[in-house]
């Protein structure tokens, strides 16, 4: 069973790891073009997209995932796509309708009053993804992994292209009287936005096949069942959400103003770093989300959801370690002026290894419908977040909310198991898991004796050190790898 977990994985993997790493080209490109603070508008503004996300979707999505997965026959799951589809749309909408009539006011409560078009922007791309968000959730429940992956690289094709466009090409076009009223220097960050909104309209035109024969409806009756699953799942999501992007927001207010955007900017940055293990978090998600909520017998579900947490416990360090031991090297993609913040990149990593292991945590409640216990575990969550930012941002900056970020993660994590141990106990092999844990920490603690040698002698010493845990690893484990890369490749 996990073989097909790990497949469906991988299978995500290519169509997240493809257009996000194209995507991340953005990332040197505009830490170079932008200053902190200009980069740091872009970073507040994608802190805020994904919770109105949460909150328009309703939990939803994963309500969706369990009941189209226990749907005896397709007129029974295409009626609770229809329902689900169409009332996620609608709230879409009026949020749109509203952000549009009360501009003026946000604008001024963001502190964007000089650029009250990037409050509309981001309510149209907000607008777009959640109307395509249960389409693209339909697609990971019937397994079209192949079409997600084809969706999202046109999506982040198309966002690249305009991307480089609008800043490269555009002003040169301007310069010499094409297109001179298509550009104005003073929207800066604004551009961003407008390449992200076109790229959602892309993909939605693109997305019109897998929709036909479809019409949303909202059919009360049939919701019911949904918004009573859901709703635990909303206030948990809108409380999770919450404690991933507040951070940024702490330090937007807690700051001086005339230095927030800029730490702001350093922070973002920084934690962009980190993408390689965020990607595996997210293809691991798209992939387990379904997969654990499909039909399961109970000891079976125990069993894989326990290995699950092993094996996603072990890339996760892997990962930590690959980044933590070559760290010039990946700052070396940023901006000269953003290299400051690199000393709080192992804090964002452990913090996003404690989220994935949180994730896995969930699926247990998620499965028996108990998802009320979402919302004590982030709203827990959210206190530390709250309080620690209040206590380390004034005082340490960025590295402060760095550290509140992981505060936060591991009061969730040590909530979600004591949950778990006391209501659906599963058997995690924590000996083993702490055992990998603390040799990670080992090799993670040799790479300080290396870092006063010659860079060559530094990085080679750092790849044995990797490699070691990798063989560790797979000879503890009994790893056949080249099973798994068979299994793969066929998939």
């Amino acid at each position: 069973m996990l073989r097909r977990l790990a497949g469906q994985t991988a299978i995500y993997g290519v169509g997240t790891i493809v257009p996000r790493f194209l995507n991340y080209l953005l990332f040197p490109y505009l830490t170079r073009l932008m200053t902190t603070g200009e980069y740091g508008v872009v970073t507040d503004l994608y802190a805020l997209i994904p919770f109105a996300l949460v909150v328009l979707s309703m939990g939803l999505e994963t309500g969706y995932f369990r009941f189209a997965g226990e749907a005896t026959d397709p007129a029974q799951r295409k009626n609770i796509f229809a329902n689900v589809w169409g009332i996620v749309s609608l709230a879409g909408i009026l949020f749109f309708v509203l952000v549009q009539l009360f501009t003026p006011r946000l604008a001024e409560v963001m502190q964007y009053t000089d650029h009250p078009s990037y409050i509309r922007l981001v309510a149209g791309i907000v607008l777009l993804n959640t109307v395509m968000a249960i389409p693209f959730a339909r697609l990971r429940q019937e397994q079209r992994a192949k079409r997600f992956m084809v969706l999202k690289l046109l999506s982040v094709v198309v966002n690249l292209v305009l991307t480089f466009f609008f800043y490269s090409f555009l002003p040169i076009l301007a310069r010499n009287g094409v297109c001179s009223g298509w550009y104005n220097p003073e929207f800066g960050a604004g551009y961003v936005l407008v390449a992200d909104l076109i790229s959602n309209i892309v993909v939605l035109a693109a997305m019109i096949p897998d929709l036909r024969g479809t019409v949303p409806r909202i059919q009360p009756s049939h919701l019911r069942a949904l918004l009573i699953y859901s709703f635990p799942l909303l206030v948990s999501g809108v409380a999770g959400t919450a404690n991933e992007f507040i951070d940024r927001q702490m330090i937007k207010y807690l700051l001086p103003t005339s230095e927030s955007l800029s730490a702001l900017g350093i922070y973002g940055a920084v934690a962009k770093l980190g993408v390689i293990l965020i990607l595996f978090t997210q293809m691991y998600r798209y992939a387990a989300e379904p997969y654990f909520l499909s039909s399961f017998k109970k000891e079976d579900f125990r069993r894989s959801n326990a290995e699950a947490m092993k094996y996603f416990i072990i890339v996760s360090i892997a990962i930590f370690l690959l980044i933590t031991l070559f760290v010039p090297l990946f700052g070396l993609l940023m901006g000269r002026s953003f290299r400051e913040g690199i000393t709080i990149l192992p804090v964002i990593l452990l913090s996003n290894i404690c989220a994935g292991i949180w994730l896995n945590l969930s699926f247990w409640y998620k499965k028996t419908g108990e998802t009320k216990y979402a919302i004590r575990i982030t709203g827990v969550g959210l206190i530390f977040t709250i309080g620690l930012n209040f206590l380390l941002t004034p005082v340490w900056g960025y590295a402060g909310a760095a550290w509140a970020r992981l505060g936060c993660e591991l009061a969730m994590v040590g909530v979600s198991y004591a949950l778990c141990r006391k209501h659906y106990p599963i058997p995690y092999d924590l000996k083993r898991i702490g055992l990998y844990f603390l040799v990670g920490g080992a090799i993670y603690a040799l790479s300080f004796a290396t870092a006063c040698l010659p860079a060559g002698l530094e990085y080679s010493l750092n790849f044995l050190l990797l490699c070691g845990f990798l063989l560790f690893v797979i000879r503890r484990e009994r790893i056949d790898v080249r099973g798994m890369i068979r299994s793969v490749l066929k998939r």
